[in-house]
């Protein structure tokens, strides 16, 4: 019988705010089982190109990576971003090494083709070394995965952090009953934005439809419901949406995704 793994991705103001992170950090370490953290930090990245004098360029939601934002996302996820998240975790006495795609050749990707619009250095995932994360788990270390992957071919490459999220789970589904967890600041997925108790628990494909046409699920949840139908279809066990404390209490309301 596999062991169950779970992935779990933080973004939004858990990431952004020292007290809410350092929270989340204190949960997760004390988090029983296997696990691995995703974590993006696009907000971050943004405030640090402004004092640098470079324009963070977005299209719909999506960031534009050229050259000089490429520098500047290493700079805050591979570096700043995971390496706080990474010690902090060591002073929870939970044993964690930082990671990006690039490294181990944990995570191959391709840089997205240009069609209507040019994301510059922005890739889509091909491949998951599960064999190699495998064997950090195995000797008692968590991966900590920032939102980069590379080419192969020397070239870092920018991807969204819930992709990677749901492409590890898919990956390492291969070796674990994989779990997937998107924390952000919210329950769920609410029904009123304005009412944080209005979470909607069970989000199957028709329920989906339905919440998307209503105008419910609308903007950067698209593609994070997208991911999450994507990891089911790949064998995923389980994917959950909510607040971190869904993590460990029986009782919180968070949205459970089933095909």
């Amino acid at each position: 019988m596999k062991q169950t793994l779970s992935i779990i991705k933080i973004g939004g103001n858990v990431i952004e705010s020292k007290e809410e992170l350092s929270k989340f950090l204190t949960l997760f370490a004390n988090l029983k089982g296997l696990k691995i953290l995703v974590h993006g930090g696009g907000k971050l990245a943004t405030q640090l190109a402004k004092k640098l004098g470079i324009e963070a360029k977005m299209i719909d939601g999506r960031r534009i990576t050229d050259a000089e934002n490429l520098e500047v996302i290493t700079m805050t996820y591979a570096g700043l971003t995971n390496k706080n998240i990474v010690v902090q975790l060591q002073a929870n006495n939970c044993n964690a090494i930082g990671m990006s795609g690039a490294d181990g050749n944990a995570i191959l990707a391709h840089k997205r083709p240009v069609t209507e619009v040019d994301y510059g250095f922005a890739g889509d995932v091909d491949t998951v070394n599960s064999e190699l994360i495998s064997k950090l788990i195995k000797a008692d270390l968590i991966p900590v995965f920032c939102a980069m992957t590379h080419d192969g071919k020397g070239q870092l490459l920018n991807t969204n952090a819930d992709t990677i999220a749901a492409e590890l789970a898919v990956g390492m589904s291969e070796h674990y009953k994989t779990t997937l967890y998107y924390c952000f600041e919210k329950k769920g997925v609410l029904m009123d934005i304005k009412n944080e108790d209005s979470v909607v628990q069970y989000i199957n494909k028709e329920k989906y439809e339905e919440l998307r046409k209503d105008g419910v699920i609308a903007d950067g949840m698209l593609p994070k419901l997208d991911n999450c139908f994507y990891a089911l279809n790949k064998s995923v066990s389980k994917v959950c949406i909510g607040h971190s404390t869904m993590l460990t209490s029986k009782d919180e309301l968070f949205t459970t995704i089933t095909l």
